[in-house]
């Protein structure tokens, strides 16, 4: 998934929600996608989380309350978030982060079954109720 595939949308913006701990992406083709902080975190697209090659996956446990510290553009095709638990080699493309939108839902409902069929937790408490919001705002360098 590394990379652009050739007339894959593009976003048009990108919003850090501090409050309710999400990342907004609008891409050009009208879609917005909103993910959860921990849902990019358990998705990250590096090594340490996809392994090396199939079925060298590793399940990411006890994420819930990790948040989003920073966000750096990565040429002109993809973004690295810097996350509170010290992860930041995901670099997530535009494609990329597209086709998790796209599939949020299905690879959510996964790594919850993942987590039950490990004994494992997704750690910490309920997050509370969102309050306003508090956006940054990640622009995407220009051509």
């Amino acid at each position: 998934m590394a990379g652009l595939e050739k007339g894959a949308p593009l976003p048009t913006n990108i919003v850090v929600h501090a409050v309710t701990r999400a990342l907004e992406v609008a891409f050009d083709d009208g879609k917005t996608f909103r993910f959860p902080f921990e849902f990019l975190r358990v998705h990250s697209p590096s090594a340490e989380v996809r392994g090396h090659g199939p079925g060298q996956e590793v399940l990411q446990v006890g994420k819930r309350e990790v948040v989003i510290e920073a966000v750096e553009p990565v040429g002109h095709y993809a973004i690295q978030p810097r996350f509170s638990d010290g992860h930041d080699s995901g670099i997530y493309s535009w494609d990329y982060l597209y086709w998790l939108g796209s599939k949020q839902s299905e690879l959510w409902l996964e790594y919850l079954e993942r987590l039950k069929a490990a004994g494992e937790s997704r750690g910490g408490a309920e997050p509370a109720a969102p309050g306003a919001l508090t956006a940054t705002e990640v622009r995407r360098p220009k051509s």
